[in-house]
């Protein structure tokens, strides 16, 4: 029984590497390179379709632990959802994987150590900065639906997602930030656009607090956003939220 067991590990995990393989094989390796000679890496899942139409632009933010420069860690988590087969049948788009270089963050929020208030600087990171450049880019020069930029983001990347929406509040329609959080005083900005926020309940690396304190401030804003907390859930909330297909069905059909 245990080598049974021994053997349908290895099958399985052999498995799962081949259809994580396949998944990367199809996003593109690509570099962004300003004006000014900034570098920004990513990752491009086009859309499966040879039509005239135009499609949504999906961009994920990854975590902490997915910096480098390697262009492939950030492919780790999350990401490869929007790549399987059905799901790019379902809901084709273009998908931008960025990624941060070490020892930066996506997001440049003033943290008060003491409590979870957040205060969100004037300036964006170099990282944010190269990706709106990058997304104006790929606005003109694919067949994008400006009116279906969608973010999203987990861990660091979902503090992220918090920061670019509340920099460009007229640019995304729909954000997904994953055990985030923001300014809670830019809600107001921000109430327009359609949010669904995910946290697990027992996170130990972002308090969930984050996230409950931008629920509350986004609906006394004026918002209606999605909030799903996991029970006996930690840091890995991603896991369910970009499984969740009424997630992905919610998250298709906003527009600005």
């Amino acid at each position: 029984m245990k080598l049974l067991t021994f053997l349908m590990t290895i099958i399985l995990t052999v498995s799962l590497q081949t259809a994580v393989s396949q998944s990367s094989s199809k996003f593109s390796t690509n570099t962004f390179i300003n004006d000014k000679g900034d570098t920004l890496r990513y990752r491009q899942l086009f859309p499966d379709a040879d039509t005239l139409r135009r499609f949504p632009l999906v961009i994920f933010l990854h975590g902490s632990g997915e910096r480098g420069n390697d262009n492939e860690a950030q492919l780790k988590w999350g990401v490869m959802n929007f790549a399987s087969d059905e799901n790019m049948i379902r809901y084709p788009a273009f998908v931008i994987a960025p990624q941060c270089p070490s020892n930066i963050s996506w997001s440049n929020f003033d943290r008060d150590r003491n409590s979870t208030q957040m205060k969100l600087q004037p300036s964006p990171t170099k990282p944010m900065q190269l990706l709106i450049e990058l997304i104006d880019k790929l606005k003109k020069t694919l067949r994008v639906d400006t009116t279906r930029i969608y973010i999203t983001g987990l861990s660091m990347g979902g503090f992220g997602t918090y920061d670019a929406i509340m920099r460009y509040p007229k640019l995304f329609a729909a954000a997904v930030p994953v055990c985030g959080g923001g300014d809670v005083s830019k809600a107001p900005s921000i109430a327009h656009i359609p949010i669904w926020i995910f946290h697990g309940a027992e996170d130990p690396s972002v308090n969930p607090v984050y996230s409950l304190e931008m629920l509350q401030a986004l609906t006394k804003a004026g918002a209606h956003p999605g909030f799903t907390q996991y029970p006996e859930v930690g840091h890995f909330s991603w896991l369910g939220a970009y499984s969740d297909p009424l997630m992905l069905e919610w998250l298709f059909r906003q527009r600005k």
